[in-house]
């Protein structure tokens, strides 16, 4: 069945989805970019400098663990009464999160509370990142046509660069205008209390999207018959009981495109600042404008699996291609010529790009529809935990155990081969009917 919006319409939903999915990255990434410049020395005075930048990526990778609970409370909302509530719920508590964040003393005003309370607030952001990207991703691949299903998946995978790219040019002003006692003072404080911006306008954005016409089916099919919809079934063990291999290859395809992520926008920032000796705001415009352009390349790589007919061939290029550039990306950098870095840093954002573009469709077509929110929240969140969430904590440790950047370029490649088999192993779905339920689809044919 063909249900999807018109195009007038899948622009509107494109907008709002791809604004609100940047506010809540905004909030989500301020705080790597913190954690790299100043909450070492804020909430972690007492030791040295590089235990104080472990602990405070420490505090970073929290965020992580806790966007499965995210993702669970989510993916079971969003499949049993829709796409909407749990976007809402997700766009409010990240708001409130961040704000306590901007207005949280330092260790030397409470003692070990701040670090605890720091930790608390990370926990409460990381639910609801965990909570809003399956949601968002749903939006736009379950409205979409099928033969633009790639493009429009791959705008939602925009919003984490646009929160990324907001969050470093807000730092880089604040870098501008205040001096280094001002800034470390209170001028960190100023993205963060931004939150309560995102509760007023998240909520409202959010509330004016009309839910998919996928789930919008399943409601209407439960009326005269709720099982056949999927709609009584716990759609979280429906879902990790069915599906739990492409719960698996979902976590596993994520792990070099999470990883080389938080390295890229966090872990290079640290790496560049302390190792090779680049100014706070010559890395911050690298990595600003470098990432910048994956709002251009990611939409251009989701088109392109549109056209090619597989998301599953571009999304193995690129991890091959991170691979094969990890050691030239750190050679490069190591430089510290302002142009090479700025190349090794656009070279890893492009080859990024063809991975993270397609995926939101990819894990689309990988579900059925009564588990979909589920199962693509599981995988994405699990993985967001051991790859993304302590990259640049691992980065950090590696480079202080070795004292050479060939340990990093390493553990890149070795999740690039994590990504690898996990792609190849996943079948081909391009294309698949959204509405097709798990009793459609029956255990075991998938």
């Amino acid at each position: 069945m063909d249900q999807h919006a018109p195009p007038q319409r899948m622009g509107r939903l494109a907008a709002a989805a791809v604004f609100a999915t940047t506010l809540e990255w905004f909030d989500f990434l301020i705080y790597a970019t913190a954690a790299a410049l100043v909450f070492g020395h804020l909430f972690f005075p007492s030791v040295s400098p590089v235990a104080g930048t472990l602990a405070s990526f420490a505090t970073f990778a929290v965020g992580f663990v806790a966007r499965p609970l995210g993702g669970i409370i989510a993916g079971h909302v969003g499949d049993r009464f829709g796409r909407k509530p749990p976007l809402v719920g997700a766009m409010l508590i990240m708001g409130v999160a961040t704000f306590a964040i901007g207005v949280l003393p330092g260790y030397d005003a409470i003692g070990s509370w701040a670090p605890a309370l720091l930790v608390l607030a990370r926990l409460v952001q990381g639910i609801g990142v965990g909570a809003q990207w399956g949601g968002a991703a749903l939006l736009l691949t379950e409205h979409a046509p099928v033969e633009r299903r790639g493009f429009y998946g791959s705008l939602v995978q925009t919003g984490a660069i646009f929160g990324a790219v907001a969050g470093n040019m807000f730092f880089l002003l604040l870098n501008a205008l205040l001096g280094e006692e001002q800034f470390l003072a209170w001028g960190w404080r100023i993205p963060f209390l931004s939150g309560l911006v995102l509760v007023a306008i998240g909520a409202y954005v959010q509330l004016r999207i009309e839910d998919t016409p996928v789930f919008r089916e399943l409601r209407e099919r439960s009326s005269t018959s709720r099982e056949e919809a999927g709609l009584r079934k716990a759609p979280l063990v429906e879902a990790v009981r069915s599906y739990w291999r492409e719960i698996l290859q979902a976590a596993g395809a994520f792990f070099v495109v999470n990883a080389t992520f938080y390295i890229l926008i966090s872990g290079m920032l640290g790496y560049a600042t302390t190792t090779v000796g680049m100014s706070r705001s010559t890395i911050l415009w690298c990595v600003m404008a470098a990432g910048l352009t994956q709002v251009v390349t990611m939409p251009l790589f989701g088109m392109l699996t549109d056209r090619m007919g597989s998301r599953k061939r571009l999304y193995l290029t690129g991890t091959v291609l991170m691979a094969v550039f990890a050691f030239p990306m750190f050679w490069l950098v190591d430089t510290g010529s302002v142009p090479l870095v700025f190349l090794a840093l656009l070279v890893g954002f492009t080859i990024h790009a063809t991975m993270y573009g397609p995926q939101a469709t990819l894990y689309a077509e990988m579900f059925p529809a009564d588990v979909r929110y589920s199962g693509a929240s599981l995988g994405y969140q699990f993985a967001s935990v051991f790859a993304g969430g302590l990259a640049p904590f691992i980065m950090t440790a590696l480079l202080a155990a070795t004292g050479a950047s060939w340990s990093v370029a390493a553990y890149i490649i070795g999740c690039a081969a994590v990504t690898f088999v996990a792609v190849a192993t996943i079948k081909e779905r391009f294309g698949r009917d959204l509405y097709e339920t798990s009793d459609a689809v029956g255990a075991g044919k998938h």
